[in-house]
């Protein structure tokens, strides 16, 4: 026999629907920390005309979650601080951005 009222049940469940919460909230900011870094080591690879970086840079951003837009906007920031030479790295920027989304290699 159980000593467990349906209010101690309740409260349970309460306390771990609460517990999961935010254990998702909290994965859910490591994810946009992680993309953000992404997004920033992107821009300085673009400013600093590395072709590695810029692929494995994009690719990681997508998998961390950056949405093709976000992935874009930190390509023209980079360009507008980097000027004419970042335009070029730019464009490998977003070539590398077409053939991962192609290949279906971003985040789910």
């Amino acid at each position: 026999p159980s000593s467990l009222t349906i209010r101690d049940l309740h409260d349970d469940i309460l306390a771990r629907g609460h517990r999961h919460h935010a254990q998702v909230h909290l994965a859910r900011q490591e994810r946009a920390k992680a993309a953000i870094a992404q997004q920033l080591a992107l821009a300085i690879g673009i400013a600093g005309h590395c072709e590695g970086c810029i692929a494995y840079h994009v690719h990681d951003a997508l998998k961390a979650g950056a949405t093709r837009a976000q992935v874009e906007e930190t390509i023209g920031v980079a360009i507008m601080m980097g000027g004419g030479p970042a335009l070029v790295y730019g464009a490998d920027a977003l070539t590398a951005l077409d053939q991962f989304e192609a290949a279906g290699d971003h985040a789910p």
